[in-house]
C-alpha cells in the first residue's frame, strides 16, 4: 500500500518532502523496483527498520538547509510558491577510480628470458576511452589498458581446424612501425565458434538501482541494453533479476528466456534511489544463480553498475575475495560498466577477473548490441579456462623484449605450470592478441646500455629459434580442478619479415591500435611516431571492416590528435 506524502515545515530549509508509508510489504518499492513479490520475512523486517531509521535521520538533519536542497526543491514543486534566493549548484565531483598502471619495461633476455602472463579478453577500456574522446577530453592515462584496445577488434585470423583444440594459435613477426630497428611479434588466439543449438543459459541480471544510477547513461541505458540480450534467448534459458541499493532483493524469479514480456516489464519498473550495498547484491545474485543452476549450461551473473559501492562490503580486497569464493560454484561473473563521474573502473575490471568472466563498458546502445548480441557467444560461453601464455626468448638471437600491455596480468614464472593459479577465460569466437617489441641481436635496436663490469651471457642457439611459445588452458567440461593442457610452438628466424609489405591486415591494424594506446599513455616508447602515422597505418589495414569498427577507430585517432594539439597549446600559453 502507498501512503500520501507528508509535508513538514522547517524554519531553515523551507519545506521538506518526507515519504511516509506503513506498508511493511513494500520492500521492493523502497529500492525502486515497482510492485513485485516481497522478500523473506527477515529481510523485510530489516528493511522496515532501515527505512524507519533513515526517515528519522532525514528529519533530524533537515535543518542543515543547504545539505537538503534537493529534497527542498522536490517539495516546493507541490508547495505554495515563496521567494527564494538562487543558490549556485556545486561543481560535479569527479570520483572515477582507475588502477595505477606502469607500462611494462624493456627487459634483457640474458637476465630475464621468460615472460609469463594471463590472457585478457576484456574490452572495457576501449569504449571508456571512446567516451572521453567523444566528450571532448583525453582519457586519464591509467584508463588506457593497451591490450583491451587491441582486443576490441574482430581480426580475421583463421579458426581452429577442429574442435579437439578450442582455439587456434598464430604468430607473425615484422618491423615495428614506430621503431625501424626492432621487430614486433604478434601472438594471436582465435576461439572456436560453435555451430548448432547453443547450450542453455542461466543468467542473473544484477542491477544497481542506487541513486548514483539515475543519469540517462546509467540505469535507463542498463534497461535498454539488457532488453537487447533478452530478445536473443529461448525457452530453455532462464533469466532472474536481482537489484540492490541500500539493500537488495529479488525482482524476478527464474523465468523462461522466451517470456520477454515478463522480463522486460520487470526491467522497465526499475527506479534509481538510495545508497549502494553491492556486496549484498552480489551474494544474493550468486544464490539465485545456484538455485537455477543448469548442469552443462552457461551459468553467469551479469553485474550492471557504475561500481560506486558505498555501504555494506565496500573494501576492494573484500569484494574481490567474495567473488573468488563464489566462482568455485561454477557461476561466472560478467561486469558491465555504465556512466561517468563516479565510475569505478578498477573495481569493475578486477571483479570480472576474479569471477572468471569478462568486463565491458557500455557507453552507447550500439556498444550493448556489440557486447550482448553480436558477440553474445564470446561474452556468455566459455570454451577455455585459465589460459596462460609463456614465451622463452633465445638470448643468442634476441637481446631485449617488451610486452605491450597486460600489466595487471603478469604471472610468476612458476605460476605457468601451477594449475591452482587462476588465469583468464576465452569465450566462443573470442580473438586475443599479445604484442611484443623485440630487439634482435646485432640489429642495433637495444635500449639498455651494457654494464661496464657485466659479463656477456654465453648462450647456444637452438637452430634458428628466436624463442619458444607455450600455452596452457583447461577445458570447461573437465571441471574446476582439472589438469591443464599444453600447446608448444617454436618461433623461427626465417619467419621474420623484412618489411610491413605482405603482413596481414590483422597485424597492421593491431599494431596501429597498440601505437594509439601507447600515445594516449604518454608515448614513452613510440619515438616520433604520432597520430598521423597511426591513422595512415590503420587506414591501410581496414580490410572489409564489416562492422565499421576500424572506421570508428580512425575517427577516435583524429579526435585524440586534435585534443592533444589543443592541450599542448594551452600548456604553452597560446
Amino acid at each position: 500500500m502507498r501512503c500520501p506524502p507528508l509535508l513538514l515545515t522547517l524554519s531553515t530549509a523551507g519545506v521538506v518532502l518526507l515519504a511516509a508509508c506503513t506498508n511493511t510489504s513494500g520492500y521492493h518499492e523502497s529500492i525502486g523496483t515497482g510492485e513485485v513479490s516481497p522478500p523473506p520475512a527477515e529481510m523485510e523486517a530489516r528493511s522496515e527498520a532501515q527505512d524507519m531509521a533513515a526517515a528519522k535521520a532525514q528529519v533530524q538533519s533537515a535543518g542543515a538547509g543547504a545539505a537538503r536542497m534537493k529534497m527542498t526543491r522536490q517539495a516546493m514543486a507541490i508547495a505554495p510558491a515563496a521567494p527564494m534566493l538562487a543558490m549556485p549548484m556545486p561543481p560535479v565531483e569527479d570520483r572515477e577510480n582507475y588502477a595505477k598502471v606502469e607500462s611494462n619495461p624493456v627487459k634483457l633476455v640474458s637476465e630475464q628470458p621468460v615472460s609469463t602472463f594471463s590472457i585478457d579478453v576484456d574490452t572495457g577500456s576501449y569504449s571508456n576511452v571512446r567516451r572521453f574522446l567523444n566528450g571532448g577530453s583525453l582519457p586519464p592515462q591509467d584508463a588506457v589498458r593497451v591490450e583491451e584496445l587491441v582486443n576490441y577488434f574482430d581480426y580475421d585470423d583463421p579458426l581452429p581446424k577442429d574442435r579437439s583444440q578450442p582455439f587456434s594459435l598464430h604468430t607473425e613477426i615484422a618491423p615495428t612501425p614506430w621503431n625501424a630497428k626492432t621487430r614486433l611479434l604478434r601472438v594471436a588466439i582465435r576461439g572456436w565458434q560453435p555451430t548448432g543449438p547453443r547450450p542453455a543459459s542461466n543468467l542473473v541480471f544484477l542491477v544497481d538501482v542506487s541513486g548514483s544510477m539515475e543519469d540517462p547513461n546509467k540505469l535507463p541505458l542498463v534497461k535498454s541494453s539488457l532488453k537487447l540480450l533478452t530478445r536473443q534467448l529461448g525457452a530453455q534459458d532462464r533469466i532472474s533479476l536481482v537489484v540492490y541499493a541500500g539493500a537488495s532483493g529479488v525482482v524476478l524469479e527464474p523465468t523462461p528466456g522466451n517470456d520477454s514480456a515478463t522480463i522486460e516489464s520487470a526491467l522497465e519498473r526499475l527506479r534509481a534511489g538510495g545508497s549502494t550495498n553491492g556486496g549484498e547484491g552480489i551474494r544474493l545474485a550468486y544464490a539465485m544463480a545456484q538455485r537455477a543452476f543448469i548442469p552443462g549450461g552457461n551459468n553467469r551473473v551479469l553485474l550492471a553498475t557504475d561500481g560506486d559501492f558505498n555501504v555494506g562490503t565496500t573494501g576492494f580486497e573484500q569484494l574481490i575475495d567474495l567473488v573468488k569464493e563464489k566462482r568455485k560454484g561454477g557461476v561466472a561473473l560478467t561486469t558491465l560498466g555504465f556512466g561517468g563521474g563516479n565510475y569505478n573502473d578498477r573495481l569493475m575490471e578486477q571483479l570480472a577477473d576474479a569471477g572468471n568472466g569478462n568486463h565491458a563498458y557500455i557507453d552507447t546502445l550500439a556498444e550493448a548490441q556489440k557486447a550482448l548480441v553480436d558477440q553474445r557467444d564470446a561474452t556468455l560461453t566459455t570454451i577455455a579456462r585459465d589460459v596462460k601464455i609463456q614465451l622463452e626468448f633465445n638470448p643468442a638471437l634476441v637481446s631485449e623484449y617488451r610486452l605491450i600491455g597486460y600489466e595487471n596480468r603478469q604471472l610468476k614464472r612458476e605460476d605457468f605450470a601451477n594449475d591452482k593459479v587462476d588465469a583468464g577465460e576465452i569465450g566462443a569466437g573470442h580473438r586475443v592478441t599479445a604484442l611484443y617489441e623485440i630487439a634482435l641481436a646485432g640489429e642495433g635496436g637495444e635500449r639498455i646500455e651494457p654494464l661496464r663490469y657485466g659479463a656477456r651471457a654465453e648462450a647456444k642457439a637452438s637452430g634458428e629459434e628466436l624463442g619458444f611459445l607455450r600455452l596452457r588452458y583447461k577445458r570447461p567440461q573437465d571441471g574446476m580442478d582439472a589438469a591443464s593442457l599444453l600447446i608448444e610452438r617454436p618461433l623461427l628466424r626465417r619467419d621474420v619479415r623484412d618489411s610491413l609489405d605482405g603482413t596481414s591486415d590483422a597485424y597492421r591494424l593491431s599494431a596501429s591500435v597498440a601505437a594509439f594506446g601507447q600515445l594516449l599513455r604518454g608515448g614513452q616508447y613510440t619515438g616520433s611516431f604520432g597520430y598521423t602515422q597511426v591513422e595512415r597505418l590503420a587506414r591501410d589495414a581496414r580490410g572489409r571492416d564489416r562492422h565499421g569498427y576500424a572506421g570508428e577507430f580512425l575517427q577516435m585517432v583524429r579526435l585524440a590528435q586534435g585534443l592533444s594539439t589543443g592541450q599542448a597549446r594551452v600548456q604553452i600559453g597560446e
